[in-house]
């Protein structure tokens, strides 16, 4: 099932991939939310989703309240014209916008109409993803409807991933996907919200999903297949998994890209 946001590094084309790893549980966290396609293309009973990004959780906490008004508030956005004036506009006002339930629809606008699902913010925390130049940004109301539904049974926190750790209970199932180590110094081309994740970060969390392996819970993670990442999840059973790219490849070139995946129970 697709979801309602374009994103770099979505898990939906390897999800039959993903999905020959993932155990039963009765309830399944994700520290990362991403483009919620993991929970969107499984059936635990219920789901615990967190980010750092209070405008990612804000989106899908609004399509959870009342799918209809996100719909109506979002179409009046799409309906503007589809040119760069228009576009930097509204990223404009989005970035001094008070209200959560306009920075929703309009981060959805945004999603659609910058550059290749790309969710960048700088210093000061202002989204600076440029415009995409698309001929007819895809309204996703289907995949709004659809992710409304299954949203029934999760919870979305705006919280770190040390928080959300901290909040497992017997019966969890851990699926983390952090922004990725970089394979080369210029493919490093995300911000994770306003600080970055750190070198520092990668070894946190490595170090915490082990020590929660250790407690009995089942423990999946992802990231790019280099030495540094193979390194930090060594005491863990890794996988490679290929995954179609679509930002960073030169054209004619190769449009895939290895990925680790750790797993331990």
């Amino acid at each position: 099932m697709k979801t309602p946001l374009k994103w770099v590094g979505s898990k939906a084309r390897i999800m039959s991939q993903l999905l020959q790893h993932l155990p039963s549980g009765k309830r399944l966290v994700e520290p990362f939310a991403g483009s919620c396609a993991v929970m969107m293309n499984t059936d635990y009973d219920e789901y615990l989703i967190a980010d750092v990004n209070p405008d990612l959780i804000h989106l899908y906490q609004c399509i959870k309240f009342d799918a209809d008004q996100f719909i109506l508030d979002a179409k009046r956005y799409f309906e503007l014209s589809n040119d760069e004036c228009s576009y930097y506009q509204i990223r404009s006002g989005f970035n001094i916008e008070p209200e959560w339930q306009w920075r929703a629809a309009m981060f959805l606008y945004l999603n659609r109409h910058g550059y290749g699902g790309v969710c960048r913010y700088n210093q000061r925390g202002h989204f600076n993803v440029p415009f995409g130049h698309y001929k007819k940004p895809y309204f996703p109301e289907a995949e709004i409807r659809a992710f409304a539904q299954k949203a029934q049974r999760a919870t979305f926190i705006c919280a770190s991933f040390e928080e959300t750790l901290k909040m497992v209970r017997p019966g969890d199932v851990i699926y983390c996907d952090p922004p990725y180590i970089p394979q080369n110094p210029t493919a490093n081309f995300t911000q994770y919200h306003t600080d970055g994740f750190t070198q520092d970060d990668q070894a946190h969390l490595s170090h915490m999903l082990h020590l929660l392996c250790q407690q009995g819970y089942p423990v999946l993670a992802s990231n790019s297949d280099t030495y540094e990442a193979r390194n930090l999840y060594a005491q863990f059973t890794r996988y490679t998994l290929t995954a179609p790219r679509s930002i960073g490849a030169a054209k004619g070139g190769d449009s895939s890209a290895r990925e680790l995946l750790a797993v331990g129970v």
